[in-house]
C-alpha cells in the first residue's frame, strides 16, 4: 500500500505535536518498517522548514527534515503536476490540490491528513490519521 503523507501529519510527527503526535507516530513506524510504502510531496519540504522555523533553529530542522527521508519517499513535483493542478479549479487550496496531484503521481491510495474536508474533490481518498490507524485501513488494500 502506497500512502501520501500531507504537511500537517509530519509536523505533528516531527513536533512531538499533541494531541496528534500518536497517531502520526504509529504510521511513521508502519513506513520505517515498511508495511506501507510512504511519500511526502517535494513542496512539503519547504513548508516544514518554514512553519518549524518558530520552535527550531535552521541545524535542528535541516536534521529532522533529512530524518523524514530515512523512512519516506518524496513524490517530485515537475511542469506536469504543476499544470494539471493549476488546470484544476475544484480545490480552493492550491497547496492540497498539490498534495493530490502528488499522490496520483505515486499511485497512492490514501491521502493522511488531518483535514479530510480539504480533500473532497481530490482523485486519491482523504483520511484522518486517526482512521487509518484505528480502522486499519493499511491492512486492508
Amino acid at each position: 500500500m502506497r500512502v501520501l503523507i500531507d504537511t500537517n501529519v509530519l509536523i505533528d510527527y516531527l513536533s512531538g505535536r499533541e494531541p496528534y503526535f500518536r497517531y502520526a507516530d504509529e504510521i511513521m513506524k508502519l513506513c520505517t518498517e515498511k508495511q506501507i510504502c510512504g511519500y511526502m510531496a517535494a513542496h512539503s519540504v519547504p513548508n516544514i522548514f518554514f512553519i518549524l522555523r518558530k520552535d527550531y533553529d535552521s541545524k535542528t530542522r535541516r536534521i529532522m527534515i533529512k530524518s523524514l527521508f530515512d523512512i519516506l519517499s518524496v513524490s517530485g513535483i515537475n511542469e506536469s503536476v504543476l499544470m494539471t493542478a493549476l488546470d484544476n479549479e475544484n480545490f480552493t487550496d492550491f497547496e492540497d490540490c498539490l498534495q493530490d496531484e502528488c499522490a496520483v503521481s505515486v499511485f497512492a491510495d490514501y491521502i493522511i491528513t488531518r483535514n479530510v474536508k480539504d480533500f473532497s474533490v481530490s482523485h486519491i481518498r482523504a483520511v484522518t490519521p486517526t482512521d487509518f490507524i484505528e480502522k486499519e485501513l493499511y491492512c486492508q488494500i
